[in-house]
């Protein structure tokens, strides 16, 4: 590949990327995991290894377009764009991308039954075939101490998270991430509903937990990133086909 190419090929990947970056946020609002100027959702720069995008500070997810996207360097300056980011997601987000090179996107948002689920200071259980997707593959954080303004704060839930696709931030909410923004976007909703089905279940009884050999098995089939993209795309069509003012 020559370097015209290669320039090419990485401008379409950097569009492809803020598409997918600007649907999610109208997502996440239709689903409600917005509230005020709270949460953000990162994907990494095909062209710069110390760079990502992200949404502009106190602007609504449902308003979001992909010329609204801001890019930011691991040292908190903005590289592309004229709106100002939000220091805690900087904090957080700049942090994972250092501490995980194979991550490309990340997310966190201060949804309903992620934030309830997490002041139980708990890991999910395997008692569903979703909730299998993040057996032994997520993290807990229990250090809550405010919002999140300190890089060593984010470099400690980085490592909480440690090589597991998600985290339970206590007294906070839901974190996940994944090699695309379509991976971390499907995990965010699949965990989301996940608390929310586990609190359901606990409020009436005590759920029956999948065995041990069956929640391993069922997790390597709804757990992979193949999965993951494959449950993405029926979201990323309806989206595209409801609100297509998002790729202006």
């Amino acid at each position: 590949m020559n370097k015209v190419n290669e320039v090419t090929s990485i401008e379409q990947e950097r569009q492809s990327r803020k598409e997918k970056l600007a649907g999610a946020f109208r997502l996440f609002s239709l689903f409600g995991f917005d509230e005020g100027n709270a949460g953000h959702i990162t994907v990494k720069d095909p062209g710069f290894d110390d760079c990502f995008w992200v949404n502009p500070y106190n602007m609504h997810f449902s308003q979001i377009k992909v010329s609204d996207l801001v890019m930011v360097n691991h040292e908190g300056e903005v590289v592309d764009g004229n709106r100002e980011v939000n220091k805690a997601g900087f904090t957080i987000h700049s942090q994972i991308h250092q501490a995980r090179p194979d991550v490309v996107a990340a997310a966190h948002a201060h949804s309903v039954y992620g934030k309830s689920w997490s002041t139980l200071g708990r890991y999910l259980d395997p008692i569903n075939q979703e909730a299998c997707a993040f057996y032994n593959d997520h993290g807990l954080y229990s250090d809550y101490t405010g919002v999140v303004h300190q890089l060593d704060e984010g470099a400690r839930i980085g490592k909480a998270l440690g090589n597991n696709k998600a985290c339970i931030l206590q007294n906070h909410g839901l974190l996940t991430v994944g090699g695309s923004l379509e991976e971390t976007v499907w995990w965010f909703v699949s965990m989301e509903r996940s608390c929310q089905v586990q609190m359901l279940a606990e409020s009436v009884g005590k759920p029956i937990l999948i065995a041990e050999d069956h929640a391993k098995h069922t997790a390597a089939q709804v757990g992979s990133p193949e999965e993951a993209k494959r449950c993405f795309q029926p979201l990323w069509e309806r989206i595209v086909n409801q609100q297509p003012d998002f790729l202006d």
